[in-house]
């Protein structure tokens, strides 16, 4: 069992359906451009700010990414922002493909 599936156990997903998301291996190691670091690091410590309806995962929560931006002394808050939504609509993206 890898670390997707024992997380899906957590949160309450069955054995059912989680043999039913098809969980294909996962290539651990990938490149990030000098200028995309920041982002990146952003985007993973707001892992937990994910909005949430009926739907499903609806968005991240802004006002943690203002929080953050301050915490961490980002110099360019619009850039952060704008590169913010770029991954945060990719991650939608991953995530309705996942859940028809």
């Amino acid at each position: 069992m890898d670390e997707r599936e024992s997380d899906l156990l957590a949160l309450g997903a069955t054995p059912e359906q989680i043999a039913a998301a098809g969980l294909r291996p996962v290539k651990k190691d990938f490149e990030v451009l000098e200028e995309n670091w920041e982002t990146v690091m952003i985007f993973l410590k707001m892992q937990t700010q994910w909005n949430v309806s009926m739907a499903g995962l609806t968005g991240l929560n802004y006002s943690a990414l203002d929080y953050l931006s301050r915490l961490y002394s980002v110099k360019d808050p619009v850039s952060l922002f704008e590169g913010i939504q770029v991954m945060e609509l990719a991650a939608l993206g991953c995530f309705s493909k996942r859940n028809p």
